[in-house]
């Protein structure tokens, strides 16, 4: 027995004292150093330190996505996908240690003797019981095929983990930005049906101003198509805004619940907190996507050092050590101890080219890996990037479109006192009434780009903890 347990500890000694995976070593930076200074990329509060309920104020939208976090069915599949990359990783794991199966055994035989003397008579009955401990076809990883194919599923299995991690980003982003857009088109319909309003009031004006003889016809006329235009602007947004609330509903994982908070307005959404965007090369470490690009290319290369391996003798090991006896009462005397052990060794002499293929296609994978990684982080950059641009010049268009609205608000008006005292026709009137509500809905319309441009680049600089 001692002989036996000495010769396992050798083996798992010398067991993956080789190593043919190459050195993982990080690519280098597919990207600018540093982001553009025009898009004046410092801040003061570091997005991976804030959960989603620091970043938004709007409480109906920090309620939903609560209720996202909790129900969204994709982001479920993706935690259920974390537990069999975990499984398959210690299943892969286990193999690098050996397989301890006890066993026991009784029979009794009964062998004529005749099979023994041809001229004996009768039958000899005897009995046989057998217990011990086995380790069967148990791999010596002198190459470290094991080691390697087990550090290929620990990489899987974090980056699967990252990728449920960046899905569970992606699905605050895609909340909070059809959130805003059912905001927008929730105060669309608002503007719509009160220049409906007004505009039924001007038709009304203008049909006892008909009557009346002080007009032509045509005034009527142009006042109706104000009115019908309105008509189509308000329909279009209830369609947009049943749809974009079917949509909520799917991110939230079923029904929208009837008791949210108060909702604000897009006016209203704004955050005082000004995001710090660092450098790139701090994002590899907070952006999930990348931890899960880089682990595929970790995972890849030691696939290498698998199918490298593959070209060495499989030395494996079997043994076994226990009791055996003919009389159960003895089964365990120092007589009736028995061991065996015997190493096989394996190693094909013609595949007709398959390990080359098999590692042919680990490098080809590898080289793979490594694009997939540098577009990764050049997306990343990208996405950044343009929520810091965003942040700069949408904001200066939020503040001109206000003041555009603003001036096109004073057209309508002295249009419409011109008109009322007989110094315009219509035609101004209708100018003027076109032109305020078009500023008006590209008001809302930058409002709402604004605060979706927010939410994109809180995730895109990795913000989101978990509440």
């Amino acid at each position: 027995m001692k002989r036996i347990t000495s010769v396992s500890l050798l083996a798992l000694a010398l067991a993956g004292c080789v190593n043919m995976a190459p050195d993982h070593t990080r690519p280098a930076l597919a990207s600018a150093a540093a982001y553009d200074p025009a898009f004046a990329p410092d801040g003061t509060v570091t997005a991976a330190t804030l959960s989603y309920g620091d970043w938004f104020t709007d409480p109906r939208l920090v309620a939903l996505l609560d209720t996202a976090v909790a129900n969204n069915r994709d982001l479920m599949a993706a935690t259920a996908r974390i537990e069999q990359a975990r499984a398959q990783y210690r299943i892969q794991d286990s193999r690098r240690l050996p397989t301890a199966v006890a066993s026991a055994a009784a029979s009794r035989t009964r062998t004529p003797l005749g099979t023994l003397d041809s001229e004996a008579a009768g039958a000899v009955t005897t009995d046989r019981f057998d217990v011990g401990v086995g380790v069967t076809s148990f791999e010596l990883d002198f190459w470290g095929r094991v080691a390697n194919l087990s550090d290929a599923a620990r990489a899987q299995y974090l980056a699967t983990e990252a990728n449920q991690r960046a899905f569970y980003l992606s699905l605050i982003a895609d909340v909070a930005s059809t959130y805003f857009e059912l905001r927008e088109t929730e105060a669309q319909i608002d503007l719509a049906q009160a220049t409906l309003d007004s505009r039924r009031e001007g038709l009304r004006i203008a049909q006892l101003r008909l009557d009346a003889g002080v007009t032509s016809a045509l005034p009527y006329r142009q006042a109706e198509t104000l009115l019908t235009s309105a008509e189509q602007q308000l329909a279009a947004q209830q369609l947009a805004q049943a749809q974009l609330r079917n949509q909520l509903a799917v991110l939230v994982g079923g029904s929208i619940p009837t008791d949210l908070p108060g909702a604000m307005s897009l006016q209203s959404q704004g955050n005082a907190m000004v995001l710090d965007a660092g450098t790139p090369s701090e994002l590899l470490l907070v952006r999930p996507d990348l931890v899960a690009a880089e682990e595929q290319l970790r995972a890849a290369r030691a696939n290498i050092g698998a199918a490298r391996a593959a070209f060495f003798p499989t030395i494996s090991l079997t043994g076994s050590a226990g009791f055996a006896s003919s009389d159960l009462g003895d089964l365990f005397g120092s007589d009736g101890a028995t061991w065996s052990f015997g190493p096989t060794i394996s190693l094909p002499i013609f595949d007709w080219g398959a390990r080359e293929a098999d590692l042919d296609l680990a490098k080809a994978r590898e080289v793979e890996q490594v694009a997939l990684y540098e577009k990764a982080v050049q997306t990343a950059f990208r996405e950044v990037s343009d929520g810091l641009a965003g942040r700069r010049w949408l904001a200066q268009q939020v503040a001109a479109q206000e003041q555009g609205v603003a001036a096109q608000e004073r057209i309508a008006r002295l249009a419409r006192l011109r008109y009322r005292e007989g110094v315009a026709d219509y035609l101004e009137v209708l100018d003027a009434e076109r032109n305020l509500f078009s500023a008006q809905q590209q008001l809302l319309a930058t409002q709402r780009a604004y605060l979706q441009n927010g939410a994109t680049l809180f995730v895109a600089l990795g913000g989101g903890l978990a509440r």
